[in-house]
């Protein structure tokens, strides 16, 4: 036995670590298999290696296509066929043909082919989830919550439709639905398909960023079914001026950043166009006068699901000074328990999914530039609290990492840096300590309004007293909220949101017309109605 030279004591053998296992991706999952699929599934959409756009009814092999690679592993993937913006007139042209049409044609044969609709999506969920974890990094529980969520929400409507309609009829010229990449289904589709059954014809325009062959197969599904459908591609500003400004749209519904939704804004409000406009805001977690720490740590890793890119997440946390200690051993083991990686990487061929918190951010570019943000925040005085390590996440042997972001929580970020007043948009939590309920509020309030926030206190009589004074669309009681489905509203303060709110009635009531002088519920330049 080995002796310690210090002591003359006996020396411990070495500890043994056991290696981790060599990855592989789940068999029947590479983005080949995928796409052999989609041209099995929908041959008039898809062609060797490239999709088409759909106006006029038809696909059409216009637009040219960029070249595009997955946040997964920087491998290609299909990549926007873009249409210049005479091209793009044409399309909403046709787009208003059709709306004249579809407006004409009874409810029932809408619900009906809208139910058509969904029985398709409904057998193509599961190809529907893997071009999601393929196109936009969601992992496999994410991506089919996102597919599901748009075929139940919809459901929803159908079984509802009726008195939601009584009094009201389509609006004069289809929606144009412009949104960010990080909910293709839940979001872009679910809305598209309420507005049709409205009696709208609706036109989308793919995400620069991610989600084209996953929108491309629901709509060609959804067109078989008649679904007046007109889907695009290019960049915001060639066919703005068709998809925004253009007089034959009816409505336009916007999901995105604060500076392109600021940008749409000012357009349809000089033309006096209806609008739905959901752009982000700095969502945030107070905690005041708690002690439920157990209930804090269990909530901590479903905050991270895919990597905060959502409209919901909540990146800011304000806690009272005093309680900062508890805070933090309530809050960092859970942030510690985080499961990061690919997305389909697996020991065996066969194994199930893996079960992970998030993948990649959207692109590489996205993940340097937060890496940037959070070594300035600290070269500028925040303090770093936690640094998970990829070293620990799921990899395939030599792939492209480059779009993986550690989990990094930050304590008092410098007003100069982005993290202290705006959404990062990935897997960045920042800490701001606070005193008195006045500077609570304050902090809460950072951002000129949000969509969601949460107040974690004991004290039920102090949260009825201060909610209202947070400037989010909805606030928690130590719990967090969603945008929500079915009958549940959504909407935003300040300057997360303009125009009509939606969910439940309301996201019908925004895509027709009602009463002669109706005020619908929303954020307007000239009036603010809560519903």
């Amino acid at each position: 036995m080995a002796t310690n030279s210090r002591t003359g004591g006996a020396t411990a053998p070495p500890a043994t670590t056991t290696p981790a296992p060599t990855l592989t991706l789940k068999a029947g999952t590479s983005w080949n298999d995928a796409w052999r699929r989609c041209l099995a599934a929908a041959p008039e959409a898809f062609r060797d290696d490239h999709v088409l756009n759909l106006w006029a009814g038809t696909w059409q092999a216009d637009g040219r296509s960029l070249p595009a690679t997955s946040p997964v592993d920087g491998s290609p993937v299909a990549g926007p066929p873009r249409l210049d913006r005479d091209t793009a007139h044409r399309a909403v042209r046709a787009a208003l043909d059709q709306h004249r049409a579809w407006r004409q044609v009874p409810l029932e044969e809408r619900r009906a082919r809208v139910a058509a609709t969904l029985d398709s999506l409904t057998a193509h969920r599961d190809l529907l989830a893997l071009l999601l974890v393929w196109e936009i990094g969601k992992p496999w529980r994410l991506a089919r919550a996102d597919v599901d969520r748009a075929i139940d929400g919809v459901r929803w409507y159908l079984d509802g439709i009726g008195p939601m309609l009584a009094g009201r009829t389509p609006l004069d010229g289809p929606v144009s639905n412009i949104a960010s990449w990080n909910y293709p289904m839940s979001v872009l589709v679910h809305a598209m398909l309420v507005q049709a059954l409205a009696g709208n014809a609706v036109v989308a325009k793919t995400p620069t960023d991610g989600g084209l062959a996953c929108l491309t197969l629901a709509s060609a599904l959804a067109a078989r079914e008649g679904i007046p459908v007109t889907l695009v591609s290019g960049s915001g500003g060639e066919l703005s001026g068709a998809l925004v400004r253009a007089p034959e749209i009816g409505c336009v519904s916007f999901v995105g950043g604060r500076d392109t939704g600021a940008a749409v804004a000012t357009a349809v409000a000089d033309l006096g166009k209806r609008h739905v406009l959901e752009q982000e805001g700095l969502n945030t977690w107070g905690v005041w006068n708690h002690t439920d720490w157990d209930a804090l740590t269990a909530v901590i890793p479903k905050l991270f699901d895919y990597g905060k890119q959502r409209c919901t997440a909540y990146p800011r946390f304000v806690v009272q000074r005093s309680a900062f200690d508890e805070f933090l051993a309530a809050y960092l083991p859970a942030v510690r328990t985080l499961r990061v990686g690919h997305p389909l990487a697996v020991e065996h061929p066969e194994d199930p999914f893996p079960e992970l918190d998030f993948g990649p951010l959207i692109n590489a570019a996205k993940a340097k530039e937060l890496q940037d943000q959070v070594a300035e925040a600290v070269d500028r005085g925040a303090v770093p609290l936690h640094r998970g390590r990829l070293s620990d996440a799921r990899f395939l042997p030599g792939q492209d990492t480059s779009a993986y972001v550690r989990p990094v929580t930050l304590l008092n970020p410098p007003p100069s840096s982005p993290l202290h007043h705006a959404e990062p948009f990935g897997p960045v939590d920042t800490i701001v300590l606070v005193d008195t309920e006045a500077e609570l509020l304050a902090a809460m309030n950072a951002s000129n309004g949000a969509l969601v926030a949460t107040l974690s206190t004991d004290d039920r009589a102090t949260y009825d007293r201060l909610a209202p004074q947070i400037r989010a669309f909805k606030v928690g009681h130590g719990k967090p909220r969603s945008r929500g489905d079915r009958d549940e509203l959504f909407g935003g303060f300040g300057a997360s949101w303009r125009g009509a709110f939606v969910g439940g009635e309301l996201l019908v009531r925004a895509v027709t017309n009602g009463p002669a002088g109706e005020r619908l519920p929303g954020n307007f330049p000239d009036y603010h109605l809560m519903p």
